[in-house]
């Protein structure tokens, strides 16, 4: 079992969170990954956001789906190389300093804890270019296809 399998290991109810902001060149990861894991899951027990750049405004949709494990998906800048992908908790500090976004994800993590008891996980992309009215890079943009449709098997 790959370090991606062991996260959703003995999960039913799954939530993924697209975080991103497709204006802003790379930052756009989540968002894809989000987008494209719609067309490709159908699964009734998984619940596939685009949160753009607001985890917080879908909390009461996450909280109502009482899932077991919340997947944040999103650009995140932990000094890796560009396009290069990974899994920490959000609660730690990881959650809190590097997402590109306003409120710091370990926050909107630790209060679906409180109200659901799901688990969370953080997927994250090093980001290359964030600038505005920027696409996303090719590299990210294959990134997000592979992350989609390797999350797409596992939650079939």
């Amino acid at each position: 079992m790959n370090a991606l399998e062991e996260v959703f290991s003995g999960k039913k109810r799954i939530v993924i969170c697209g975080i991103g902001n497709e204006v802003r060149g790379d930052d756009a990861f989540g968002v894809l990954v989000a987008e494209r894991l719609k067309e490709l899951v159908k699964n009734p027990d998984v619940l596939v956001l685009n949160c753009g750049e607001m985890p917080e405004s879908h909390v009461g949709k996450i909280t109502d789906f009482r899932p077991d494990l919340v997947v944040f998906v999103d650009a995140i800048h932990f000094e890796g190389e560009v396009g290069e992908i990974i899994i920490a908790d959000p609660l730690k500090t990881l959650g809190e300093v590097i997402s590109t976004h306003k409120l710091p994800l370990r926050l909107v993590a630790s209060y679906l804890k409180e109200q659901t008891g799901s688990d969370a996980v953080l997927i994250g992309c090093q980001p290359g270019s964030t600038g505005l009215f920027e696409e996303p890079s090719e590299l990210i943009r294959e990134r997000a296809e592979k992350l989609a449709r390797l999350l797409a098997e596992i939650l079939r």
